[in-house]
């Protein structure tokens, strides 16, 4: 099965967390956001020039929207790490399907039918359960830099999808994402802060960029050529492999409370990805 690229997929965003969160000690996120661009750029100009793929698009707009939006969820999603448990700022981010329908919804080409409506309410259902106890703990910022992360990661995909149907090539529009990224989070590093890279340091920014280069590799390979609801259904065990490396080395122990609300948000992203395409055939 094809799909179970997205289990490879999967376990390499786990990775990249870890690495994350282990780099965030040092690193500023913006500082994070660069190294990974740049490691993923330098892959992307090499893949353009072997396809030899035209750079020059005419889809400008949305190209720019979809560029923007990914390097600011991106940025959040980083933040949300350095501050909340893994597992706890994985289930946040993945809260984009819901807003990616509604941003379906919003624009005019897909209503919001009654099992969307019904996944949204679980959804901040299960962000409100979710988000509950940070209040006590004082990651209320790291919260809201999750759900942030959703909303512009749903603002991402939507332009993505845009994009798709206007026949643009993929590898060109990641290729203007990572390099928007890359241009964007340095001159963010230049004018605030930047850290000498060492050893220690320059290896978890390497794993930062190569584990997140496998898995857009892998999860492109399993939309590409396996089932879209299956892919969709199986990039959720990035909430189990997150909460294995939370336990393992955090000692992260979620409450039973915090994975009711991570199966509702799971369940309501399943629901939305579901019931919110404009094409039933994109489910095959």
């Amino acid at each position: 099965m094809q799909s179970l690229w997205m289990i490879l997929a999967s376990f390499s965003f786990a990775v990249m967390g870890v690495c994350v969160k282990l780099a965030s000690a040092t690193f500023s996120a913006a500082e994070m956001v660069f190294y990974r661009a740049a490691i993923s750029l330098v892959f992307m100009v090499a893949l353009v020039r072997f396809r030899r793929i035209p750079i020059a698009t005419p889809h400008w707009r949305f190209q720019i929207q979809r560029a923007i939006s990914g390097f600011l969820s991106l940025l959040c999603y980083f933040y949300a790490i350095s501050l909340l448990p893994l597992a706890t700022a994985v289930t946040l981010s993945y809260t984009s399907p819901l807003f990616l329908a509604i941003y379906l919804a919003w624009f005019g080409k897909t209503p919001l039918r009654g099992p969307v409506l019904g996944a949204l309410v679980l959804g901040l259902a299960g962000v409100a359960l979710l988000l509950r106890p940070s209040f006590h703990a004082d990651q209320l910022l790291g919260g809201l830099f999750g759900l942030v992360t959703g909303i512009l990661a749903g603002l991402a995909y939507y332009n993505v999808r845009e994009l798709g149907e206007l026949g643009e090539r993929e590898e060109r529009t990641v290729f203007y994402f990572t390099l928007f990224s890359t241009v964007a989070s340095a001159l963010w590093m230049i004018l605030y802060e930047f850290h000498p890279v060492n050893l220690h340091g320059g290896l978890l920014l390497l794993g930062i960029g190569t584990s997140a280069t496998v898995a857009q590799l892998a999860m492109t390979r399993a939309y590409q050529r396996g089932k879209t609801l299956v892919s969709a259904s199986l990039a959720y065990s990035t909430v189990i492999f997150a909460s294995f490396f939370g336990m393992a080395l955090w000692q992260e122990a979620l409450s039973l409370t915090a994975w009711l609300a991570i199966a509702l948000i799971v369940a309501s992203g399943l629901i939305a990805t579901r019931f919110s395409r404009a094409n039933p055939a994109e489910l095959d």
